[in-house]
């Protein structure tokens, strides 16, 4: 199984360079599996341990053969955790073509079955010196198969649905085509995992079937994440800067004096006040802050004229107004200003853009409507309403294919 960006757990060694981590839940499941397999074995509860030790090196072993293909194409892979579920390899992004992505995808399949031919050919031999060795191999031989077919199920976030994304991908020409279809099928998937879970428990009730309704309800959780990731990595694609720009900037001339600007200043009751560009003649000459307020005494402020102490609008971070959002997005996140300067395209300034302005338009894209209060306390604060970042949406939107193979649209700068 592949997935984007993240990584939970421990992180225990690195192997061919990747960090392995293990994820508190696996320690669950370990222990489980081991009181399963000592039954198996005649309450041999070191046979147990073993096989289930073993199984998750198998399945390492699984993610290891994504990982490795998704290197030698350029891919950066982030880590490796095991979990409650199996495993998991966090790569960057996207190989760049979708027969690149179906080779990744295949890649873990491939190992899985590869092991299950050496553990199945294993087994008369184990058998003749210690028959307890040879029903191991035999036990892993048969879930190193299952966990190659369940993988090749043609659904999202399985293997399968990875290689249904890549050959949609190939012959529409869309990824985004490929992972709609791949999704459905994830769900139709998982809900036929729930349903016959629940059919099993209702009607004898193993442990199998409390395992098959977890893994539909993982399956149903990781499509409904895929669809808001595919929503929001759209609306940061379509939406341009001058959709959700503000006008958090005031307009003073270079002969105003600095009590112009307190006065300005005491005018109003924002905690994080506006920017104060200086214009003379329709031309912009720069722009002034708070320090001369706070350096030069009160009883000179008459005197004191702002373009004596303006500054370059160089310095303010900027963006010009057709940039994608998700430019703007990695401009905030670069800049310590919390504030971008929005430039025409003639490069004159017109507007400014904050991250309560950008989650606003999204969520105006999505139809979707928090309420005013969320949205003005981000304002005060200078973040995202609920903290919730769209830095890591636009980081993915980034490392698309599409993205990267196109050339930059728009700039920014600070």
């Amino acid at each position: 199984m592949i997935k984007a960006p993240g990584a939970q757990g421990w992180r225990l060694f690195r192997l061919a360079g990747i960090p392995i981590h293990i994820h508190p839940s696996w320690f669950v499941v370990l222990a489980l599996a081991s009181l399963l397999f000592q039954q198996q074995f005649d309450g041999n509860l070191f046979a147990g341990f073993g096989t289930s030790l073993l199984l998750f090196i198998s399945v390492l072993l699984h993610e290891m053969g994504h990982s490795l293909v998704a290197l030698r194409l350029g891919v950066k892979v982030n880590s490796i955790t095991l979990f409650m579920l199996g495993g998991v390899a966090n790569v960057e992004r996207d190989p760049p073509t979708p027969m690149g992505s179906l080779a990744v995808a295949a890649a873990g399949p491939l190992v899985s079955l590869l092991l299950a031919l050496i553990l199945f050919s294993a087994i008369q031999p184990a058998s003749q010196g210690m028959p307890l060795l040879g029903e191991m191999a035999k036990e892993l031989a048969q879930l190193n198969l299952v966990l190659a077919l369940f993988n090749l199920l043609p659904g999202l976030p399985l293997d399968g649905g990875q290689i249904v994304k890549s050959l949609v991908w190939q012959f529409s020409g869309s990824r985004e085509k490929g992972v709609r279809i791949a999704t459905f099928s994830g769900q139709m998937l998982a809900w036929g995992a729930i349903f016959s879970g629940g059919y099993l428990f209702f009607n004898g009730g193993s442990f199998a079937s409390i395992w098959l309704v977890l893994l539909g309800w993982f399956g149903l959780g990781a499509s409904s994440q895929q669809l808001q990731l595919l929503a929001l990595q759209r609306a940061l694609q379509q939406l341009q800067v001058k959709d959700a720009a503000g006008r958090r900037l005031r307009v003073l001339q270079p002969s105003d004096t600095l009590r112009q600007l307190s006065e300005l200043r005491l005018a109003s009751d924002s905690p994080r006040p506006d920017w104060v560009l200086l214009c003379e003649a329709g031309r912009w000459q720069g722009f002034i802050d708070d320090g001369p307020l706070k350096e030069i005494p009160v009883q000179n402020w008459d005197r004191e004229r702002l373009g004596e102490h303006q500054r370059p609008l160089t310095e303010l971070a900027s963006i010009i107004e057709s940039a994608p959002l998700w430019q703007a997005v990695l401009a905030l996140e670069s800049s310590s200003q919390g504030r971008l300067l929005v430039l025409s395209l003639a490069g004159l300034p017109m507007a400014t853009l904050e991250r309560s302005d950008l989650s606003e338009a999204v969520l105006r894209r999505l139809s979707l409507r928090l309420p005013q209060q969320l949205l003005e306390q981000a304002r005060r604060e200078g973040g995202y309403p609920l903290g919730l970042s769209l830095a890591p949406i636009a980081e993915s939107v980034a490392a698309l294919p599409e993205v990267r193979a196109a050339s930059g649209q728009g700039s920014s700068k600070g």
